[in-house]
């Protein structure tokens, strides 16, 4: 269920749709696709109102997570469908249906497999044939709903570089539902964050992570802590010690300081915002992630660069530099 929802999609953009399972990620999909109904507002292509068109007349690509490809058609086949499927007066002749089939295959690296079958490709291929069966009606509006999320994580990563370099060459507008946070910020021009079927945040990819609108889309972009603070004159302190951090205009008083594992920096228990104990430490890709467990018996995570182990049960400090205070 959506709750006063208004998006504006940009012509040509590619638009992250971002949240929780049951965030009503699918249910704006489907509404925009005319396979479901709002009980009221509207939905417009540009300047047409569509809310009260069928799906057939919406002009709407849509590309499913389980592929759903004809298994007893030709690749071309499945690719030609929805323009073999139009009537008459509206359906291309042959040879520009064999002619926009083959640019299509070209496009998603496919040329050479139009009489293969399902049967005969790897998942990653059946999504791709399943994008160009949706590119071949030429939407106005393509819509991915999971396009990746029966694949496995190498298949995802490749797939994801390639749709992007789709987008750049072809410029259609496309909208696409994940829960995947990388995925939604690799990929997208502008992200939207929904979190029970509310509009949480609309914005780059950078300005949702750097200046998050709310605690619910701080958390749900990454790891966080959330610690007990004060907001007096303009600052914000943790334990009677000065932070970095702001006060928004209007926070006095008690309040929760939100800090990112990468915004807490080791330093001398005496010089410290909070101490703790090290419980255990996890090398990924350059950095060290480290478990910190509080006096209270809470864990903070903690990332650094500088290649220093922190071995189990050594006692540390942590300095806050930088973190988020939202009002209300």
């Amino acid at each position: 269920m959506l709750h006063d929802f208004h998006l504006d999609v940009r012509a040509g953009e590619l638009l992250g749709l971002l949240g929780p399972s049951g965030s009503g990620k699918t249910t704006l999909l489907r509404i925009i696709a005319g396979l479901d109904f709002p009980d009221r507002g509207r939905v417009l292509f540009g300047g047409d109102d569509a809310t009260g068109l069928p799906v057939q007349q919406r002009a709407v690509g849509f590309v499913f997570q389980h592929y759903a490809l004809f298994k007893h058609m030709s690749v071309a086949d499945n690719i030609a469908y929805g323009l073999n499927a139009r009537k008459r007066s509206e359906r291309p002749g042959r040879a520009e249906i064999r002619r926009r089939v083959g640019d299509l295959l070209d496009l998603i690296k496919l040329s050479g497999f139009a009489d293969r079958y399902p049967s005969q490709l790897s998942g990653g291929q059946r999504q791709r044939i399943a994008l160009a069966r949706a590119l071949a009606v030429e939407p106005r509006v393509l819509l991915l709903d999971e396009p990746f999320g029966a694949l496995d994580a190498q298949v995802r990563k490749d797939l994801r570089r390639w749709l992007r370099e789709i987008h750049d060459r072809t410029g259609q507008t496309t909208i696409f539902v994940t829960h995947d946070q990388d995925e939604a910020l690799e990929l997208s021009d502008r992200v939207a964050v929904l979190d029970k079927g509310r509009l949480e945040q609309v914005g780059t990819p950078d300005e949702v992570q750097d200046r998050p609108a709310s605690a619910t889309v701080l958390k749900f972009l990454g790891d966080s802590i959330e610690l007990e603070a004060l907001a007096e004159g303009g600052r914000v302190l943790v334990d009677g010690r000065p932070t970095p951090v702001a006060a928004p205009r209007g926070v006095i008083g008690p309040t929760r300081l939100h800090v990112r594992p990468w915004q807490l920096q080791f330093v001398e228990p005496a010089e410290a915002h909070l101490t703790g104990t090290v419980r255990a430490s996890h090398r990924s890709q350059g950095r060290q992630r480290i478990e910190v467990e509080r006096p209270d018996g809470r864990l903070v995570v903690v990332e650094d660069f500088d290649g220093e182990r922190y071995a189990a049960g050594r006692p540390v400090g942590l300095r806050i530099n930088g973190g988020y205070v939202f009002a209300g």
